[in-house]
C-alpha cells in the first residue's frame, strides 16, 4: 500500500503513462499508485536507472526482462529510439506523458539561465507531446521556474502557447498584464505544491505544469482540478524518523562510540536517542514539525551532506548533524554517523523516507550516488496526488473514488481563490483523437 494509504486504482482498460527524466523513480512511483501503468520509463543518469531495474519488476507490464532493458538514455533520443518505435503508439493514444525536467536552469540557487541553459529539456518534451499526443501532460520542476513571476514569465507564456496550439486546454494570458497578474491566470494548469500538504515531512514545493488535451474532456467533465492537500494530520519529521532511529541506537543502547560496554559517565545508544528526541520534540512544540529541503547537490561537488548552512542549521534544531551522510546500519561507523556532538547523521534510507518513497524501494550506487537520486526526486506521494486528479479528469465516472482522501480545489474556482504562491521581488536576469480514442474505461478495483 503507497505511503498515503490508499490503494491502488485498477481499470479494466488502463490509463497508461511514459515518463522521461524519470529519476529514481519518484514520480514513477507516486503514478504507479495513482493507477498509471508505465509502457516506458527514460533517464539518463546510469544509477537512477539501475534503481529503476532494480524496481519496477512486477509493476503492470514490467517483468525481469522488461525491466533490465532499462538503459541510460538521453530524453532527446527517445524519439528516434528504437524503445519509442517497440511501443507503436499512434498519436493520441498515450493517456500520460510525465517527467520531472531538469532543475537549474530555473534554481533560486543557480545562474537561472532558462531557455538559455543548455540542460532546459522543455523543448524536448514539447517535441514528444508534439509526436504522442497524449491525452494529458504533467511536467514537474522547482518552484524556481514560477517565482518571482516576472523572471520567466515569458518563457512559460510560451510553453503554455504551444501547448495551446497541440490542442491542450492551458487559459488565455493577455501578456499586456503584469507578470504577478499573468502567472495567476496560469495557475488554473500551472502551479506551486508543497509536499507537506500530501503526507510528507518536509518542506519541498514544486512547480508542477499538468495541461489536459481538449479531446479527453467530454461534455460535462469538469476537466482536471487540483488536488490542495490530503486528508488528516501532517506527516511529522518526528514520527517519520522516531523508528528507525530508534533502531540504528539500539546496536549501541549500553555501549559507547566504540562498541564497547560504556563505563559510567559515557555516551551510549541510549542517551544519544534520548537526547535527539527531547531535541525534536522541543523542534516540534515550537511548531518546527517537519524537515528543511533535501539537496541532492551536484556531481561537481564532493560527498553528500544535508545542504547549505541554513538547511544544515535547521537540522540541527532537529537533533541531526547535516555535515554528511551516515553509512547504512549494517556497516555504521557509530563514533561518525551516531556518536557526534551535534547528533546522529541520517542515514539514505532516513532521507527515502522524509521524501516518501516506499521503504522496499532498492536504490542502487554508492552511499553518495544514492543519497543524490533521493535528494533530487519528487515526492511520490505529491506525485500521487496529481496523478488521481489527472485520473479523475481523463475516467470522470470515478472520480469521487479517486480523489475522496484529498481536500480538491473546486470547479472553476475564482482566480484570486487560487491557493497563493511566494513571490520574491528581483530584477529579471539580462539575457487529434478519433471518437474510438475516447477511452473512459470500467473500473475494477483496488489493490494494495
Amino acid at each position: 500500500m503507497p505511503r498515503s494509504g490508499q490503494k491502488r486504482p485498477q481499470f479494466a482498460l488502463p490509463l497508461t503513462s511514459i515518463e522521461i527524466c524519470a529519476g529514481a523513480g519518484g514520480q514513477a512511483v507516486g503514478l504507479h499508485e495513482a493507477g498509471f501503468d508505465h509502457r516506458a520509463l527514460v533517464e539518463w543518469d546510469p544509477y537512477a536507472a539501475a534503481t529503476l531495474r532494480a524496481n519496477v519488476d512486477g509493476w503492470p507490464g514490467w517483468d525481469r526482462e522488461k525491466a533490465d532493458a532499462i538503459r541510460p538514455m538521453d530524453v532527446k533520443d527517445f524519439l528516434d529510439s528504437d524503445l519509442r518505435k517497440s511501443l507503436n503508439l499512434v498519436p493520441g493514444e498515450l493517456d500520460l506523458l510525465a517527467g520531472g525536467v531538469p532543475c537549474p536552469p530555473f534554481s533560486l540557487a543557480g545562474h537561472r539561465l532558462g531557455p538559455d541553459d543548455e540542460r532546459d529539456l522543455f523543448p524536448a518534451a514539447l517535441e514528444i507531446i508534439d509526436t504522442l499526443r497524449p491525452k494529458a501532460v504533467m511536467i514537474e520542476n522547482v518552484r524556481g521556474i514560477l517565482e518571482p513571476p516576472e523572471v520567466f514569465i515569458d518563457y512559460r507564456n510560451s510553453i503554455l502557447d504551444t501547448l495551446r496550439g497541440f490542442g491542450y486546454l492551458v487559459p488565455d494570458v493577455d501578456k499586456g498584464l503584469s507578470a504577478s497578474a499573468q502567472d495567476a491566470i496560469m495557475r488554473k494548469v500551472w502551479r506551486r505544491l508543497d509536499a507537506r500538504d500530501f503526507g510528507v515531512p518536509q518542506l519541498r514545493p514544486r512547480a508542477i505544469l499538468v495541461a489536459i488535451h481538449k479531446d479527453a474532456i467530454s461534455p460535462g467533465n469538469p476537466g482536471f482540478l487540483w488536488p490542495v492537500r490530503i486528508k488528516g494530520d501532517e506527516a511529522t519529521v518526528f514520527e517519520e524518523l522516531k523508528s528507525s532511529m530508534l533502531s540504528r541506537c539500539k546496536e549501541f543502547w549500553d555501549k559507547n562510540q566504540d562498541g564497547d560496554p560504556a563505563r559510567p559517565g559515557e555516551a551510549t545508544g541510549k542517551t544519544v536517542f534520548e537526547k535527539w528526541k527531547k531535541q525534536i520534540m522541543q523542534a516540534s512544540a515550537a511548531g518546527r514539525t517537519v524537515a528543511p529541503t533535501l539537496v541532492g547537490g551536484s556531481k561537481k561537488h564532493g560527498g553528500a551532506d544535508l545542504g547549505p548552512t541554513r538547511a544544515k542549521r535547521a537540522w540541527g534544531e532537529l537533533g541531526v548533524d547535516g555535515m554528511g551522510i551516515a553509512n547504512d546500519p549494517e556497516s555504521c561507523d557509530p563514533e561518525r554517523d551516531l556518536f557526534r556532538p551535534a547528533g546522529p547523521m541520517l542515514t539514505v534510507a532516513q532521507a527515502a523516507a522524509i521524501q516518501g518513497f516506499p521503504g522496499d524501494w532498492k536504490f542502487q550506487g554508492r552511499k553518495t550516488a544514492r543519497y543524490r537520486q533521493v535528494g533530487n526526486a519528487f515526492p511520490p506521494p505529491v506525485a500521487e496526488a496529481v496523478g488521481r486528479a489527472i485520473a479523475a479528469a481523463l475516467r470522470p465516472q470515478h472520480r469521487e473514488m479517486l480523489t475522496r482522501d484529498y481536500e480538491m480545489e473546486a470547479a472553476a474556482a475564482p482566480t484570486d481563490a487560487v491557493s497563493q504562491q511566494l513571490e520574491i521581488s528581483v530584477p529579471p536576469p539580462q539575457t487529434g483523437f478519433t471518437p474510438s480514442q475516447h477511452r473512459q474505461g470500467d473500473f475494477v478495483g483496488t489493490s494494495a
